[in-house]
C-alpha cells in the first residue's frame, strides 16, 4: 500500500521548490531592470537608450508575476486534495503533513 503521508510530503517539497524559484526568477528580473536603469544613467545614456530592453523585461516580470499568481492558485487546490485524501498540515518550522484524525480541533483547523 502506499503511504499518503510520504507521497504528500514528497508532493509539498516539489511545490515549495517551484514556488520558491518562481520568486527568486521574480527577484532576479526585477533586480536586472533596476541594474539596466543604473547602468543608463552612471554611463549618461539618455533616456531611450535600452529602452526596448527595459520594456522587454517589465514585460518578463509580469509574467512571472502571473505564474506566481498560477502556483500559489495550485497550492489552494492541491490543500484540497490533501483534505480529500484525508490528510493535514501542521505548520511549524517547516510544512509537517500528517494523516487526519477524527477529533478536529481549534488548534489542528487554525
Amino acid at each position: 500500500m502506499v503511504d499518503k503521508v510520504f507521497v504528500a510530503k514528497r508532493v509539498a517539497t516539489r511545490l515549495r521548490g517551484a514556488e520558491h524559484s518562481v520568486d527568486a526568477a521574480l527577484v532576479e528580473a526585477s533586480e536586472m531592470i533596476a541594474e539596466l536603469l543604473r547602468a543608463r544613467k552612471e554611463l549618461g545614456l539618455a533616456a531611450n537608450v535600452g529602452d526596448t530592453a527595459v520594456s522587454k523585461m517589465t514585460a518578463a516580470v509580469a509574467a512571472l508575476s502571473e505564474a506566481r499568481s498560477a502556483m500559489v492558485a495550485a497550492h489552494a487546490d492541491l490543500a484540497e486534495v490533501q483534505l480529500r485524501i484525508g490528510i493535514r498540515t501542521r505548520m511549524d518550522t517547516e510544512d509537517k503533513v500528517e494523516p487526519a484524525t477524527s477529533r478536529a480541533g481549534l488548534r489542528e483547523v487554525a
